[in-house]
C-alpha cells in the first residue's frame, strides 16, 4: 500500500461514518450514503454487501450527490428509494387501512395477496412496525369500532353487527374483556354497573381506588380527593359508584401500604382493560422487579416488537392502575425520568422507595 493510500484509508477509518458502515447501522440511513471506488456503486450505510477497503471508499450527504460524482445505486440497498423501515411503515399503514374499511376481517393470506408478499413475511413485517400482529390490531380495530357504535347505535345487535362482528354470539364471548361489562351496560353509560371506590392518603397524595365485579379497574393519584371522585365519574357517568366498607377500605390500605414498602408486594385481582398492544406492555411491566428500570427501547425488545419504543411510551401513558401496573419504573434511554401519568415527582419520589425498601 502505497503512502497515498495509507493517507486515503486512515482519513476514512477516522470518519466516524465508517463505524456506521462497519455496523451496518440502519439507525444511520438517510444521514449519508458511502460510495465504493472499486465497484462504482453507492450504498446505504446499513447495506448488506461486503464491507469495502477504506481506501476506495468516499461519504456523500446525498444520493443525488453520490450520483452526480458518477456513482450508480446498490442493487441489493436500493439507495435510490425509500429507506426499508419507511417503505414497511408505509406497505402496513396501507394495510391498516384495508383492515379499518373492510366489512369483514380479511385473512392473512388476503393481506398478503395484496402487499405481494408471503404470508410469514407480512406477519412478521406488521408485527415490528405496530407491535401486534395483523389479526391483534383487525380485533383491538373491532373492539374500538364496537364501543362507538354502541355509544351511536338504536341497537346493541345493530351495533355489534357495524362493528364488523359475523355473529352477536362470537362478540357476546369477548364483551366482558372488551368493554369491562354487558353491551347493554356500556351503552348506557355504566347503567346498573357497580363500581366501588375510595380514597385514601399517602406520602405522595391522595389515592382512589376503584374496583369493578372483575378486580380493581382504576388507581388514581393526585394533590385533590374530589379531582380523583370527578375522573372515575367522567369515565363511567351513569355507573353506580358506591363508596368502599370496611372491607373495601383494607384493599385501599394495601395498595396505600405497597406504596410506602414497594417491595411489600401487590397481590390483587386487576380489571385491565386495553388493547392487545397495551395489554402486552402492561404485561411486560408487571415483570420489572421492584427497585429496577428498563427504557421505553427495552420493553420493546422484551414484547418482541424491538422498533415499538414510541407506542410503548403511549400505552404507559394509557394505563389507570398506579403501581400495580409499574408504569414508573419505565425510563428514558439514558436513564432520565419524565413522562408519568400522575406527575414526575411522584415517578420519582416512588423510584426513590423502591431503591431504599
Amino acid at each position: 500500500m502505497s503512502r497515498l493510500t495509507e493517507k486515503i484509508a486512515a482519513k476514512t477509518i477516522s470518519d466516524p461514518r465508517w463505524a456506521a458502515v462497519i455496523a451496518r447501522d440502519s439507525k444511520a440511513d438517510g444521514q449519508f450514503y458511502y460510495a465504493v471506488k472499486s465497484t462504482g456503486v453507492y450504498c446505504r450505510p446499513s447495506c448488506g454487501s461486503r464491507t469495502p477497503k477504506p481506501e476506495n471508499v468516499s461519504f456523500y450527504l446525498t444520493a443525488e450527490g453520490a450520483e452526480q460524482a458518477g456513482f450508480r445505486p446498490c442493487k441489493r440497498c436500493k439507495p435510490d428509494q425509500p429507506p426499508l423501515a419507511e417503505q414497511h411503515a408505509m406497505l402496513v399503514a396501507g394495510l391498516c387501512r384495508l383492515i379499518e374499511s373492510a366489512e369483514s376481517e380479511p385473512s392473512l393470506d388476503e393481506l398478503a395477496r395484496s402487499a405481494r408478499m408471503s404470508s410469514f413475511h407480512l406477519h412478521r413485517i406488521f408485527k415490528a412496525v405496530t407491535g401486534v400482529t395483523p389479526k391483534a390490531y383487525a380485533a383491538a380495530h373491532r373492539a374500538k369500532k364496537v364501543r362507538e357504535k354502541l355509544g351511536r347505535s338504536g341497537s346493541v345487535t345493530k351495533a355489534i353487527y357495524d362493528a364488523g362482528y359475523n355473529s352477536s354470539g362470537r362478540f357476546y364471548e369477548e364483551s366482558n374483556q372488551l368493554l369491562g361489562m354487558t353491551p347493554t351496560n356500556f351503552r348506557a353509560g355504566g347503567t346498573n354497573t357497580a363500581i366501588r371506590f375510595a380514597v385514601g392518603e399517602c406520602a405522595l397524595g391522595a389515592i382512589l381506588v376503584a374496583a369493578s365485579e372483575l378486580g380493581v379497574c382504576a388507581i388514581l393519584m393526585g394533590d385533590d380527593p374530589d379531582t380523583l371522585a370527578r375522573d372515575l365519574q367522567d369515565r363511567f357517568p351513569n355507573a353506580d359508584l358506591i363508596g368502599g366498607d370496611a372491607g373495601f377500605e383494607q384493599m385501599v390500605a394495601k395498595v396505600v401500604g405497597f406504596v410506602e414498602r414497594p417491595k411489600l408486594g401487590l397481590d390483587l385481582p386487576l380489571d385491565v382493560r386495553g388493547t392487545a398492544f397495551q395489554q402486552r406492555v402492561w404485561q411486560a411491566l408487571r415483570d420489572i422487579p421492584a427497585g429496577s428500570t428498563v427504557s421505553y427501547s427495552d420493553v420493546a425488545q422484551r414484547i418482541g416488537s424491538p422498533k415499538s419504543a414510541r407506542a410503548v411510551a403511549q400505552a404507559c401513558a394509557a394505563n389507570t392502575l398506579a403501581v400495580a401496573i409499574p408504569c414508573h419504573r419505565v425510563v428514558r434511554n439514558d436513564g432520565g425520568i419524565s413522562g408519568y401519568r400522575w406527575g414526575v415527582e411522584r415517578k420519582r419520589a416512588l423510584l426513590e422507595r423502591e431503591g431504599k425498601t
